[in-house]
């Protein structure tokens, strides 16, 4: 039993909040206080289990699936098992007849545009009739060979923000300003400017507050934060996060973090491309499915620093996931942060990791800011870069 309701806690804690308001327990009744509080509950049992990589992929699996059938209307899997937003494609400067081609098959332009501050043209169409996200191959190499295209993938907050603690004082001030893509920041933590990707945004949640909380922690004063969420069981789609990368680029910020994982993406790598091209750096989170998860997106694009878990005595997450490139490690658990009402809550998850790597990055962005953070990453593990603490820990002390 002890062992049955820790998986329930660690599923709940890697879900995203506007599923997780759908999803329902069968089987487990909600006190008064809803989800919260069951995670509250479940969270003394968590840390003592050790999941081996098969559990972590099947809780993954599971979270997934449940995710799209609580959204029938909404979402669908993809051929890869990923999430995407239902009936709809994304293309690349397709062609005359190319859409031509498609026209005649059913499919639909729903919308062009270029997308503010990347200079990035995407066409989007809609699936004709009874067409699934996974026969869309073979009619594309019919109609339009050669085009790119790709699913508008939905993409998961990577951790939770499960129970009260206490919370340390601020660190030095950086004067450099974060981006933020994820969830909106409850009204005790404020921003310098928020704009909503999604319906409903911005909302406020436990998640993008948690994140807000963790880089004031950190030293950072002005956050720009761009809510993909709001709540739209859908939110999260690559076509939001490729918007609120182009929104905070045009804004002028340097750096952005973004708690989020999902599947590699056409749209989202180009999203990124340009971004960096602008000398944006985005750092991400390598996800809590474990390592022998797929790899994490973004986390994974080329020049993205991709930023793993530790807990309060330095040992990697057992949970943490993996990218092609890990560049460092930050605190991860055994520390807190603020939720959407301004409660002290305690955090688990890589989530919270790149908010603080994004953080002393940002203290030294425009000059050599890998230098800097790679003096002041602290080697942890094999001697040098290895696959489990990338260069060193940052921020060790902001928990």
């Amino acid at each position: 039993m002890l062992k049955r309701f820790s998986c329930l806690a660690v599923l709940l804690l890697f879900l995203p909040g506007a599923a997780l308001a759908q999803l329902g327990l069968p089987g487990v009744p909600l006190p008064t206080g809803g989800i919260d509080r069951v995670i509250d509950r479940a969270m003394g049992t968590v840390e003592p289990v050790v999941f081996s990589a098969r559990e972590l992929t099947q809780l993954r699996a599971g979270r997934i699936e449940k995710l799209v059938r609580a959204n029938p209307k909404l979402l669908e899997l993809t051929a890869d098992g990923y999430p995407a937003r239902r009936g709809e494609i994304l293309m690349f400067e397709p062609g005359e007849p190319a859409l031509s081609g498609l026209r005649i098959l059913g499919f639909r332009v729903l919308e062009r545009e270029a997308i503010e501050g990347l200079d990035l043209p995407v066409t989007r169409l809609q699936l004709p009739p009874g067409v699934r996200m996974r026969e869309v191959s073979a009619l594309m190499d019919r109609a339009a060979p050669g085009v790119r295209w790709t699913p508008d993938h939905v993409y998961e907050q990577a951790g939770r923000a499960p129970s009260a603690a206490d919370l340390k004082a601020e660190a030095a001030p950086i004067s450099a300003r974060v981006g933020v893509i994820d969830g909106a920041p409850g009204e005790s933590q404020r921003v310098a400017a928020s704009k909503g990707f999604a319906r409903g945004a911005p909302a406020p949640s436990n998640h993008g507050s948690a994140v807000v909380s963790l880089l004031r922690r950190a030293g950072v004063r002005s956050i720009a934060v761009a809510d993909v969420y709001g709540t739209d069981p859908a939110g999260g789609s690559a076509t939001a996060v490729a918007r609120a990368l182009g929104w905070l680029v045009a804004d002028g910020v340097k750096v952005i973090t973004m708690s989020l994982v999902g599947a590699d993406n056409l749209l989202l790598s180009r999203a990124v491309a340009a971004a960096r091209g602008k000398g944006v750096v985005i750092v991400a989170p390598v996800g809590n499915d474990g390592p022998a998860s797929p790899y994490a997106y973004p986390a994974s694009y080329p020049g993205v620093i991709a930023v793993t878990g530790v807990d309060g005595r330095d040992r990697a997450l057992i949970e943490a996931g993996r990218a092609l490139d890990l560049d460092y490690a930050a605190p991860a658990a055994d520390m807190t942060g603020f939720d959407a009402r301004g409660r002290r809550i305690r955090l688990r998850g890589t989530s919270f990791a790149a908010p603080l790597a994004a953080a002393r990055i940002a203290a030294a962005i425009g000059g050599d800011w890998r230098a800097a953070a790679d003096n002041e990453a602290i080697d942890l593990g094999k001697k040098g870069a290895d696959s489990v603490y990338g260069r060193g820990l940052l921020c060790g002390k902001c928990r």
